[in-house]
């Protein structure tokens, strides 16, 4: 008999009520209890290293703040249930008669390197107790697959016209390539009750090619087969079919993960009462996991920006858990090391939420306007923990104290709340732009969309603001891939400037592509705008043999009325621009390189009769990349620098780090100039490692100049500045 039960719940964690309703579909018996799915439970591995490649846990409450169960150890001890030492890539799934099935490679990398012959299947009836069976294929399948050399990724499915569980995996026989094949399990999971045979089958180009680390998810009847292919542009590669063992056709050779970076691993769930379904993955080389999100399983947008880790997991997956199973699995592993994963506060800046758990303290970062008397963090727990006290506190005072408990223990962690205007717009961005505009009477900001690995974004976007607090989204204003002919990556670094002609205003966009400088023309400052057709600057100057064509600034000359071009990286050019600011003068080219301290990021503005150039030193990846000065009495030098020439720099207290790439802005009708730059993510950044140099984000502080206009170093902020 089969029957669809409808179960509505809320769950209420800590001033936040989601209320959901879960549709769960019975196959086998009559008794099987509605799920009342209250967060989700990850099983991954963490590494190729000794003791590395173990089954860990970590528990989330909604799907993108995970944190790891059992302090970060294992939670299964590879040594028992392998045959070789190591397991890896674990895959769990919730069988139709209540128990949970995981599949695992057998393997032991530091002895074994890549290859290996065993899977290991288990089954628990809690999620903490596991029998196990060891499956060698070899030897359980001699005469078909004496010859297996690789046997990876193992994931289970449980087939509804078979009404059984389904296992596929990738083999390898020989010197052939690796192919997904798929088994079914017998009842009680110890063992494969068929012989292996092919699930997917290649284009016929690219059957040499290997395919490895199947995930199949269903929806609306389709059968949808993730795959690391190595056909076409190697990556994350989909085929759907309208049955669950057959029939899979490669949608296209494109990848629908958004790296440009070799990825595997693919682990496939639907989020909790909600249409929307996570993809993630594992950026293996870089050690990164990155997640994406998707309405229908074919187009995925990243979201890492809004999860959060406190561990760095390998391939893994995810499925939902219900709230008795959240509570037995904290009463065997649960501990306060991330009992507070986030705030579901919109007046919280979660990316620079700061929460320490062995100091027990939380620093809530909040945008302006905030009423810190009435305050609810509105906290996101993880899974089995509480908080107390809820609902709206007052902030205005200092500290309040929040008693967190696990386990029937209570600790108490000192929760302070502070407006932060930096960062002023929310994301990764970086390499910031800032012009004020004449004619709307607004500030426009042009940053690099960053967050992509190794500065891969391909479009840029535009903000507006009257007060340099509040910004507004306005939009892509140039996507490389559909408005460029020229060049279709490394969006980096734009410029931009308002130009009056006799009868109207025109926006002329001085970007980098493909490490080329363009130039794109609107009629408006949120564009959109239209690419010249062409590379302005593909070329070194004379006598320059090294660095890249990158980082362009434009600056029109209050005193003579000329617009100039600045770019270079490792060296600092300028050309007169000409009056169809599309062009530059080739005759007036030279090279202004101030000193061994310039690296790239060159800043131009006029104040008092002096020109003031600003550049970055060292690399966007530093710790101490930091802004540097130099002074003239042209735009074109010969340029005077100080002693004492440091505009920004690292703030180890405040954990503010790699200040640079900067524009500066004044405020019209005053002397009031402020510095726009980005740093690394603050609390993550310092811990990313080279990643850190693309999570970058934007900044503004006030720029002050001494007495004889040279300027007085910058102390980088949380604050910020004040509205304007």
């Amino acid at each position: 008999m089969k029957r669809l039960v409808i179960s509505i719940f809320c769950l209420v964690m800590t001033g936040l009520v989601a209320c959901s309703s879960e549709r769960v579909k019975t196959n086998q018996t009559d008794n099987i209890e509605a799920q009342q799915y209250a967060g989700y439970l990850f099983a991954y591995f963490v590494g190729n290293d000794p003791g590395e490649e173990q089954v860990y846990f970590a528990l989330s409450a909604d799907g993108f703040n995970y944190r790891a169960l059992n302090q970060g150890k294992p939670v299964l001890n590879s040594t028992d249930i392998s045959s070789t030492g190591g397991v890896r890539d674990p895959h769990i799934l919730r069988g139709q008669d209540g128990y949970f099935y995981m599949v695992l490679t057998d393997l032991y990398v530091p002895k074994m390197q890549w290859n290996n012959t065993a899977m290991v299947m288990l089954k628990s009836k809690d999620l903490i107790n596991w029998s196990h069976s060891i499956i060698d294929i070899p030897n359980r399948f001699p005469t078909q697959f004496g010859d297996v050399n690789r046997v990876w990724a193992p994931q289970t499915i449980y087939d509804k016209a078979a009404e059984k569980n389904m296992l596929y995996f990738s083999m390898k026989q020989a010197d052939g390539p690796d192919i997904i094949y798929y088994a079914y399990a017998n009842p009680s999971f110890t063992d494969l009750e068929s012989t292996p045979k092919q699930l997917y089958f290649p284009p016929t180009q690219s059957n040499s090619k290997a395919s490895i680390d199947g995930d199949i998810i269903e929806k609306d009847g389709k059968f949808y087969l993730y795959h690391k292919a190595e056909d076409g542009t190697p990556g994350i590669k989909l085929a759907i079919s309208d049955e669950l063992t057959q029939g899979y056709k490669l949608v296209s050779t494109d990848r629908v993960d958004r790296e440009v970076n070799s990825v595997e691993g693919s682990a496939t769930f639907k989020l909790i009462d909600s249409d929307e379904y996570i993809l993630m993955y594992d950026v293996y080389k870089k050690g990164e996991y990155q997640f994406a999100k998707s309405n229908d399983l074919l187009n995925f947008e990243i979201i890492d920006q809004d999860i959060t880790m406190n561990f760095h997991p390998r391939h893994g997956s995810v499925i939902p858990v219900t709230q008795s199973e959240i509570d037995a699995l904290v009463q065997k592993w649960g501990s306060f090391n991330g009992a507070v994963a986030s705030s579901a506060s919109e007046q919280v800046k979660k990316m620079n939420l700061v929460i320490d758990d062995q100091k027990q303290t939380i620093y809530l970062p909040v945008k302006s306007g905030t009423d810190l008397t009435a305050f609810d963090p509105k906290f996101i727990l993880t899974p089995g923990a509480s908080i107390s006290p809820t609902g709206k506190q007052d902030f205005s005072a200092g500290d309040v104290d929040y008693q967190v408990t696990v386990n029937q223990q209570t600790k108490t962690y000192k929760v302070s709340a502070r407006v932060n205007n930096n960062p002023v717009i929310a994301g990764y961005y970086a390499d910031p732009e800032i012009i004020y505009s004449q004619r709307d009477k607004k500030y426009y900001l042009y940053p690099t969309s960053d967050g992509f690995t190794d500065w891969s974004g391909t479009h840029f976007e535009t903000f507006s603001s009257t007060d340099l607090i509040n910004w507004k989204n306005e939009g892509v204003i140039l996507d490389l891939k559909k408005q460029v002919t020229w060049a279709d990556r490394n969006a980096w670094a734009p410029a931009a400037i308002e130009h009056k002609t006799s009868d109207k205003y025109q926006y002329f966009y001085y970007f980098t592509a493909a490490q080329k400088i363009g130039v794109a023309v609107a009629d408006n400052p949120q564009g959109p705008f239209i690419d010249s057709g062409k590379a302005l600057i593909d070329f070194k100057p004379d006598g320059i043999t090294d660095g890249q064509e990158i980082d362009p600034d434009v600056f029109k000359d209050p005193v003579s009325g000329k617009s100039y071009l600045y770019w270079g990286n490792i060296y600092m050019a300028v050309a007169e621009l000409n009056k169809d600011m599309t062009s530059i003068d080739k005759s007036s080219l030279r090279v202004l390189t101030p000193n061994t301290t310039f690296r790239e990021g060159v800043e131009v503005f006029y104040r008092n009769g002096l020109y003031y150039f600003l550049w970055s030193e060292n690399d966007t990846r530093h710790p101490d990349y930091r802004v540097r000065y130099a002074t003239s009495k042209s735009p074109t030098g010969p340029l005077n620098i100080s002693e004492n020439n440091l505009v920004i720099a690292k703030d180890i207290e405040k954990q503010i780090f790699a200040t640079g790439h900067n524009s500066v802005i004044n405020k019209p009708g005053t002397d009031e100039w402020y510095i726009v730059y980005h740093r690394f993510n603050r609390p993550h950044g310092k811990n990313m490692g080279r990643a850190a140099g693309f999570h970058r984000e934007v900044c503004i502080d006030k720029l002050v100049f001494n007495p004889d206009g040279s300027i007085k170093q910058t102390i980088p902020t949380l604050e910020g500045i004040n509205p304007q």
